[in-house]
């Protein structure tokens, strides 16, 4: 059982930057691979970046929309998942799930690809 934790949002001007951090408990977190998701008012669930092992080795992804301005990272030491989100637009105003797999899906991009999840926590950007 992984339990997450959250922290790091909160309101902030476009074009600023905001790092968002992950605790889980759970002595094996760094065997699951990880990943941020978003959920804006009146929208579905959407994947914004992740990090899991494939046969290649430790691959990170992240969605076209937050390229070059978002970087997952992980910090196993820690049980610490980070998001750091720079550049900030308008559109990125919603709340930040961290979820994590115990299975490395190759569908990394589907929430039901993901076993645990964290409460969230809000972002505003203000324009």
């Amino acid at each position: 059982q992984v339990q997450l934790v959250e922290s790091g949002g909160g309101l902030v001007q476009a074009g600023g930057s905001l790092r968002l951090s992950c605790a889980a408990s759970g002595s094996t977190f760094s065997s699951y691979a990880v990943a941020w998701f978003r959920q804006a008012p009146g929208k579905e669930r959407e994947f914004v970046a992740a990090n899991r092992w494939s046969w290649t080795g430790s691959s990170t992804y992240y969605a076209d929309s937050v390229k070059g301005r978002f970087t997952i990272s992980r910090d196993n030491a820690k049980n610490t998942v980070y998001l750091q989100m720079n550049s900030l637009k308008s559109e990125d105003t919603a709340v930040y799930y961290c979820a994590a797999d115990r299975g490395h899906s190759a569908s990394y991009y589907y929430t039901t690809s993901y076993d645990y999840w964290g409460q969230g926590t809000q972002v505003t950007v203000s324009s």
